[in-house]
């Protein structure tokens, strides 16, 4: 049964933030953290997280999907935010919960506990990521008159941080997304978009769900975690 609950990831370093978790937890020993994609990319495919944590726990896995300080109900100021900041959070959420395993969509990749048995599904670096929102931003300029270049805004986001697809990105985000990449190791296990069918939902206009998809992904996962 779903559950939703608080934990306490440290932000700043030295206090203790007070944050929402999804966790459907029958103390079972397959257990999976959940690190969903990105900014704008995570809005659209909540649902869907949801919906493969469901499939999850019919197939005997436990699964944590906890909020990181500054994201959705967070009461943290998302602009005081790094990928460092959140990395120690997911680090921290895999010890809580006694995981066994993640689960990484997307850039949520960038944030997975190096040297941990995880499924990486569509990883993305975070270069792509940030000039994806960039490129929104200089788009919705134009459309309203204004000339933006993503060039320029890049400059003041390394030293001002930016407002990008309504996500308020301090400094060190914006400087940290730049070099970004996945840490892929010998105990990742890589999922494409073909293995599951259909489109990424993250490139849809709206958010939305699949219940094929959430099943194929859950049946990887389960797989994985649960063969001998």
């Amino acid at each position: 049964m779903a559950l939703y609950d608080s934990w306490r990831p440290s932000f700043p370093p030295g206090k203790r933030a007070e944050e929402v978790v999804l966790r459907f937890d029958r103390a079972r020993e397959p257990r999976l953290l959940l690190l969903p994609p990105l900014f704008d990319e995570h809005n659209k495919t909540r649902h869907q997280c949801v919906e493969t944590m469901r499939k999850l726990d019919a197939a005997g896995v436990d699964s944590f999907l906890p909020d990181l300080p500054g994201c959705n109900e967070s009461l943290a100021p998302l602009e005081s935010q790094s990928l460092t900041l959140w990395r120690e959070a997911a680090r921290e959420a895999f010890a809580l919960f006694r995981c066994s395993h993640v689960l990484a969509i997307r850039g949520g990749a960038l944030l997975a506990p190096p040297r941990t048995p995880a499924f990486f599904y569509a990883p993305a670096q975070g270069r792509p990521l940030l000039r994806a929102m960039l490129r929104a931003r200089t788009i919705a300029a134009r459309e309203a008159g204004r000339d933006e270049s993503a060039e320029a805004l890049l400059v003041e986001g390394r030293e001002q941080g930016l407002e990008l697809a309504g996500w308020q990105l301090g400094a060190a985000m914006i400087r940290e997304l730049e070099d970004a990449e996945p840490a892929i190791g010998a105990a990742t296990r890589l999922i494409e978009q073909v293995e599951l069918g259909g489109s990424p939902l993250w490139l849809r206009a709206e958010p939305d769900s699949d219940p094929r998809q959430a099943e194929a992904l859950a049946r990887i996962v389960a797989a994985g975690m649960l063969s001998p």
